[in-house]
């Protein structure tokens, strides 16, 4: 007999989901109903600044037509989903009205966290999230003005190289000693500064916004730091973390964690036993993963779940990234956690690279490290993760130069 599987949110996480499903239930027991609150279908997010640089929407996007008319799949866009009856096993709808499911999958993801500092409701001021949000910045950049980035992680760094691109002036501001403070250390980070700074980026870190400055039309003006800094903003874009969206926990009855999140154990189940929560808006055993590739984990065991399938428990020591970002690329893999006892080795040139391992107390397993600049390769050194290091680890780490770099 035919069930149904309704998933909330066709973010990537939600459609990573929905397509192993599919893939993995050969025998066509789900019927699957998903449930986006944007108009448009999935989109890679990670490359979200491509769009501001002329990719389309339709390159972006993640749904081919095999999935958008498989007839296994429902997906409805524009259908935010305002309440969960678990009794009843529905969700109520916006504009579909309520949808039973015999599973429910929460993949509400995250929404952008604006400080609550005067001024932020001034027009002119702006998040980094959806396609929407890249339309507005566009028609409201102004080349050669001066734009203010309030976050200096990976989505900040994002936004202000994008302003760049429109031909704009930006300024970051980062609360932390230096950009990146979740992934990078500050040696790593110094390298990235550099290759902010070449680009023409201006970096405030170690200091905070205090207030944004209207002019008398209501547009914001300027920015000024709590350490008396005033600097000219023609537009302001909020890019300072996210929160987890979470909000259809109280009306469900769905317990969420001390940070927010719906809270779910490693296999990414609530305490009902028929709802999962994944991605961004999940707290696995009290913690939310704002990165992509744990997201993807998650669907991958709820979809063997799902089918039937043995799945592996979701570990989140494992938070490797890699990326190009200001023509610096940067990396961590395996652990770089510093709370448990560890041995840690530095190689460094100047600002130019940077690479740092973490190793058991002994020194006899690699666990991560992290790599700016023109080290090599992640995936290389990734799989030393649990193992002896290599005899030639600082070659595999700062392999010697091509002769015309």
């Amino acid at each position: 007999m035919t069930r149904t599987l309704v998933i909330v949110g066709h973010g990537m996480t939600g459609h990573r989901l929905a397509a192993r499903v599919r893939e993995l239930d050969t025998g066509d027991h789900w019927h699957i109903v998903v449930l986006a609150e944007e108009p448009d279908p999935a989109y890679d997010r990670v490359a979200l600044s491509g769009y501001l640089a002329g990719r389309t929407r339709q390159s972006l996007r993640l749904s081919g037509a095999e999935f958008l008319q498989d007839d296994r799949t429902d997906l409805h866009l524009g259908c935010p989903v305002a309440a969960v009856d678990r009794t009843a096993r529905k969700v109520m709808t916006a504009y579909q009205g309520a949808i039973s499911y015999d599973a429910l999958v929460l993949a509400t993801g995250s929404r952008p966290f604006v400080p609550p500092v005067p001024g932020h409701e001034l027009a002119n001021c702006f998040v980094y999230r959806t396609f929407g949000d890249l339309d507005a910045l566009r028609a409201a950049a102004r080349p050669g003005a001066p734009g203010v980035v309030v976050g200096g992680g990976l989505l900040g760094l994002e936004a202000a190289n994008a302003l760049r691109l429109l031909g704009m002036r930006p300024h970051v501001i980062e609360t932390a000693p230096h950009v990146m403070p979740a992934q990078l250390d500050a040696g790593a980070a110094r390298v990235l500064h550099r290759g902010a700074e070449d680009l023409g980026l201006r970096l405030h870190c170690d200091t905070a916004v205090g207030s944004l400055d209207g002019d008398s039309s209501g547009r914001v003006r300027a920015v000024t730091l709590k350490d008396g800094a005033v600097l000219d903003a023609a537009l302001v874009v909020f890019a300072a973390g996210i929160r987890p969206r979470d909000e259809l926990a109280p009306g469900s009855g769905l317990q969420r964690a001390e940070r927010g999140g719906f809270l779910v154990d490693a296999y990414c189940r609530t305490a009902d036993p028929r709802v999962w929560a994944v991605g961004e808006c999940a707290a696995v055993e009290g913690r939310c993963y704002g990165l992509v590739a744990p997201g993807h984990r998650m669907a991958e065991s709820v979809a063997r779940q799902l089918t039937g399938l043995p799945a592996e428990p979701f570990d989140g020591s494992d938070t490797s990234t890699a990326l190009k970002l200001l023509d610096v690329h940067v990396a961590t893999f395996g652990s770089t956690s510093d709370t448990d006892p560890t041995l840690e080795l530095v190689f460094a040139e100047g600002t130019s690279r940077y690479a740092k391992v973490f190793l058991d107390p002994d020194g006899s397993r690699l666990r991560g490290g992290i790599l700016a600049g023109d080290t090599g390769a992640r995936t290389t050194l990734s799989a030393f993760v649990g193992r002896r290091p290599p005899a030639d680890l600082e070659q595999l780490l700062l392999p010697p130069r091509a002769a015309n770099a």
